[in-house]
């Protein structure tokens, strides 16, 4: 009963260890240090609607944002729910009252009807993660 009792702690030990392991546990961005106080992102847009496109283009669209907070604005990351979505942005801390943009570029190939996307923005910001959105109608060629 001794090792049987020790090899079952053992492996619900492991298995609780490794919960929090992983590429997708983004939960430290919330810890990022501020000088000055909190930033606050704020976008211009939180949406955009390409309307109709044709299958096999890339399209692209830029969402403007603002620091409003009184401490400078760090984006940790910028995560999608699709490998066709791709978010550029510049990784250098934005001043308070500055503002910076956040592309998404959306390839459309072998994609056809509505399509939704989003950008999951991960930051210093007093609102840690925001999200923005996509939409397209893909016709087929």
């Amino acid at each position: 009963m001794g090792s049987a009792f020790k090899f079952q702690f053992l492996f619900i030990l492991l298995i609780l260890s490794g919960c929090n392991a992983g590429p997708g546990n983004k939960e430290t961005v919330t810890e990022m240090p501020v000088e000055g106080g909190t930033a606050d992102i704020s976008f211009a847009e939180y949406e955009h609607d390409f309307g109709k496109v044709t299958e096999g283009e890339k399209v692209a669209y830029v969402f403007s944002f603002v620091n409003n907070g009184p401490g400078d604005l760090v984006i940790a990351s910028a995560s999608t729910t699709c490998g066709c979505t791709v978010p550029k942005y510049d990784r250098k801390p934005i001043s308070p009252g500055k503002g910076g943009s956040l592309e998404v570029v959306f390839d459309t190939s072998a994609r056809s009807g509505t399509q939704t996307k989003t950008v999951s923005v991960h930051s210093n910001s007093k609102t840690p993660v925001v999200v923005l959105k996509i939409t397209a109608e893909v016709i087929s060629k």
